[in-house]
């Protein structure tokens, strides 16, 4: 196995691809799952969504053409809707890094669902690349996908990290104050939700099998 196999096919990338489907899957079929419960779900698998494209083989471009792209506008916008449907007046939120902002300006004004399509276009394209099974392009996938989170959307990750675990942890009732029907009861005890057959859980199974 040379050495692109080697970077290709690692441990490391394997396990970002298995992430990444999670939670491509995740946000695909998200419509009828209630706020509380999303921001729980989305709260754990975006830490570790970032962790694994840190570990993504640093390596070279196998050609100089970009790969093609899979994610259609329709496919974009059908997320953007769902999410801004679901988040209501929670939707927008205050940007901390700009480097292009001056030190008296007032924050940018980003949008969440807006955030998480754009996160999803790009790791949806990868994994749809990585699929092709072709050595090149898959090849060119891993390595835009690690240009790609450094430079764009590993901070918009990062974003989201932080105004989740502000969602989660604050007392703001997300049942009620959303301004939309998407609520459950507010004592629905998340410990609850099925998660044995998340990679998380069955990777932290392995360890404690190892011990």
């Amino acid at each position: 196995m040379d050495s692109f196999d080697s970077a290709v096919y690692s441990r490391n990338t394997i396990e970002f691809v298995t992430v990444a489907n999670e939670f491509c899957k995740y946000l695909e079929n998200c419509v009828d799952v209630a706020l509380p419960e999303f921001v729980d779900t989305a709260h754990r698998v975006l830490p570790l969504l970032y962790l694994k494209a840190t570990l993504l083989p640093v390596m070279e471009e196998a050609y100089e053409e970009f790969n093609e792209k899979f994610v259609t506008e329709a496919a974009y916008n059908q997320i953007q809707e769902a999410l801004i449907q679901k988040f209501g007046n929670f939707n927008l939120y205050d940007e901390i890094l700009d480097p292009l902002r001056q030190e008296n300006d007032e924050p940018a004004q980003l949008s969440i669902a807006e955030t998480f399509a754009d996160i999803y276009q790009d790791v949806k394209d990868f994994l749809m690349q990585y699929r092709t099974g072709a050595d090149e392009i898959m090849i060119n996938a891993v390595w835009e996908c690690r240009q790609s989170f450094e430079q764009y959307w590993g901070q918009k990750t990062a974003n989201l990290m932080r105004v989740l675990h502000h969602l989660k942890y604050t007392i703001v009732d997300l049942n009620t104050d959303t301004g939309n029907e998407l609520g459950t009861d507010k004592n629905t005890d998340f410990n609850k939700i099925d998660t044995k057959n998340w990679f998380i859980t069955r990777m932290q199974e392995g360890y404690s099998d190892e011990e």
